[in-house]
């Protein structure tokens, strides 16, 4: 379907400047835009940093001003509505949102505005836009012609397949059902091609354009380290090399995790915060804020953070421990480097988190065909890090896009092409790891875990192998050549395979499985990283990560405007605290790097700096004006 009437692409070119400060679009925005605002339905897959936003609240304003009246933007999140919200009202567009931060007059207030046509776009969750009472509500704007689009936020929730389902957004094909006239565009950062089509089943958009722009993030380095006995320690490191006094996220698995790392790195000077579901709500709520709107803060978290989160200046997300799948690693890792700067993804990750990872699906009590997916995805998600070739090409693979020759890639930002890492034949160690496992079985019908049968492979004589008369078997000291460290990687990668079973039931001991037989025959060949454990050489200082000097400003501005730009942050930051929200929606970083650069000594000389909308320019541009005349 072509645009509506009067809704030119300079039409909607004109509101991208007027409103948000930009000239033009990026990527697929302008075709999105247009097919939207045209009445088209759309299945929006962008990667995080890409400006999905716009993609809905450009057609929101072309279609509102044609006088089709509201879009109702469906979003998971409160802390989002609230941010998203603001923004709009800052560049001069009426926005408004329902949810349980309202007592009931300032619900009924958003109501009233709601019927009366004075808002462009209202936010609201998926449990509130399928109650009686919301639907309602929409009934009378359908009828009256006054329901413009209906934007779904973070699509993939509707997923059983996807990383983060929630079964209320599955309700939501009543907005299809109810109100079959009125267009609907899905957007999600993550998916891949089962979910997906889950995606376009579920909200019954099989007749929805599909725009899938590449999922690749240039910008984000992609680092993976094999765990030593203290991981925290690695990740302190990490941080204290190449982000001192940076904006990052931390994810751990488990509550208790997350306060002994966020312990860990705030005693060693680390401006860093807990985030749980376990935590106090307002305890929640205001390290959120302080994640938000403060400089330089480390969240330490479970994926309980994160989802909706829009600060574009966090310079690296880090794993301490392995997530599930590859979507949870994307979806997370996107979060760094939403400015399109320099920014640096890190993980870490050891046999238990496999043994962990394992142990969660085979303990679950989802239906077979469903553990059997994900164990699909957590292998995946094992051959990535286990992975000696470009890390960049796996994950496009993995999401269904090629990018040329992937033994012969080198993009220059993943710790594979920076270093290529020695490989090892692990086939040998792997027969001597599963005969042990069998010669176990056979001889006393037990199973242990996976540090006694590598004492045993490795012929050491502790009390537990002497024990049980382990020291006679026929495998002891047949791997005495192998060091702890590589048997634990061919133990991990064994398990992620499938070849090897852990017991949870029986406290994590091993077992064989039909998958073993090939491994043993030597069918099937096991290969390994050398080590990923430790930097060898000091070249991996020099790629640990893009130091703060490097970042600290988003231009390259000499002593004069940088003192300029220290000067606007500062005015921001105050004009932020007044009007309650995060200081890059009063304008971003980018955007006052260009002010400093330029020295502007007129509102004319402000307003084609990108990121500055009519609205803002008539708020702020006097103030902005006034702070370079001082400097």
């Amino acid at each position: 379907m072509g645009t509506s009437p009067g809704v030119s692409a300079n039409n909607l070119r004109g509101i991208l400047q007027e409103i948000f400060g930009y000239t033009q679009f990026r990527g697929a925005q302008q075709a999105i835009v247009e097919h939207v605002s045209g009445g088209g339905d759309a299945l929006v897959l962008m990667p995080t940093g890409g400006g999905k936003s716009l993609c809905y609240q450009i057609p929101a304003i072309a279609r509102q001003r044609q006088g089709y009246g509201v879009c109702i933007v469906v979003s998971p999140l409160i802390a989002l509505m609230h941010d998203q919200v603001g923004a709009l009202r800052e560049a001069g567009v009426s926005a408004a949102f329902l949810n349980s931060t309202q007592d009931y007059a300032e619900a009924y207030g958003v109501e009233q505005s709601l019927q009366t046509g004075a808002i462009t776009l209202l936010y609201a969750a998926p449990e509130r836009v399928t109650t009686p009472r919301f639907l309602g509500l929409l009934d009378a704007l359908h009828a009256r012609g006054k329901l413009s689009l209906f934007a779904i936020d973070e699509a993939h929730c509707v997923s059983q397949w996807g990383h983060d389902f929630r079964p209320e957004y599955r309700a939501l094909t009543v907005l299809h059902e109810r109100f079959s006239t009125v267009p609907r565009i899905a957007l999600t950062a993550t998916a891949d091609a089962l979910t997906r089509a889950d995606m376009l089943e579920r909200l019954q958009l099989q007749d929805a354009r599909a725009f899938v722009s590449s999922v690749d993030r240039p910008n984000i380095r992609y680092t993976i380290v094999e765990k030593k006995r203290d991981a925290t320690q690695q990740l302190l490191r990490f941080i204290q090399g190449g982000h001192a006094g940076d904006a990052g996220i931390v994810y751990c698995q488990s509550r208790k995790r997350v306060e002994d790392v966020a312990q860990l790195l705030a005693n060693a000077g680390v401006h860093a915060l807990p985030y749980h579901a376990g935590l106090d709500s307002r305890v929640r709520q205001e390290h959120q804020n302080r994640f938000l709107r403060e400089d330089g803060v480390v969240m330490v978290a479970t994926i309980a953070f994160g989802m909706g989160i829009d600060k574009p200046d966090v310079r690296f997300v880090a794993h301490i421990d392995m997530p599930k799948n590859i979507e949870s690693y994307y979806q997370e890792t996107g979060r760094a480097g939403r400015d399109g700067l320099h920014a640096h993804a890190w993980m870490a990750y050891g046999l238990q988190d496999v043994v962990n990872q394992r142990r969660m699906i085979d303990e679950s009590p989802a239906a077979e065909e469903f553990k059997q997916a994900l164990r699909g995805k957590l292998d995946a998600l094992l051959s990535l890090a286990e992975a000696t070739d470009c890390r960049r090409q796996r994950l496009l693979a993995y999401f269904d896009e090629e990018s040329g020759n992937r033994d012969k890639c080198n993009c220059k930002n993943c710790d594979n092409c920076l270093e290529p890492p020695a490989v090892w034949d692990g086939s040998d160690a792997a027969r001597k790891l599963l005969s042990t496992i069998y010669r176990i079985h056979q001889s006393s019908g037990m199973a242990f875990g996976a540090g006694h049968v590598m004492d045993i492979v490795r012929g050491k004589t502790t009390d537990k192998v002497t024990q049980h008369g382990h020291t006679t078997l026929s495998t002891f000291g047949i791997g005495a050549d192998f060091s702890e460290l590589q048997l634990r990687g061919v133990l991990r990668q064994l398990i992620g395979m499938g070849a090897v079973a852990v017991d949870a039931q029986a406290y994590n001991t091993l077992k064989l499985t039909p998958k073993s037989r090939p491994v043993l025959r030597g069918e099937v060949p096991v290969r390994l990283r050398a080590s990923v454990s430790t930097p060898s050489s000091s070249k991996n200082k020099k790629h640990n990560g893009v130091g703060p000097a490097a970042i600290k400003a988003p231009l390259a501005l000499d002593a004069a405007a940088l003192e300029r730009y220290a000067a606007l942050k500062v005015w921001r930051a105050s004009i932020a605290r007044e009007h309650n929200l995060p200081a890059y929606v009063i304008f971003h970083d980018a955007t006052l790097a260009a002010i400093a650069k330029r020295a502007p000594h007129s509102l004319d000389d402000l307003m084609d700096i990108s990121g500055i909308g009519s609205r803002k320019l008539e708020a702020y541009g006097q103030d902005v004006l006034r702070v370079m005349g001082k400097h």
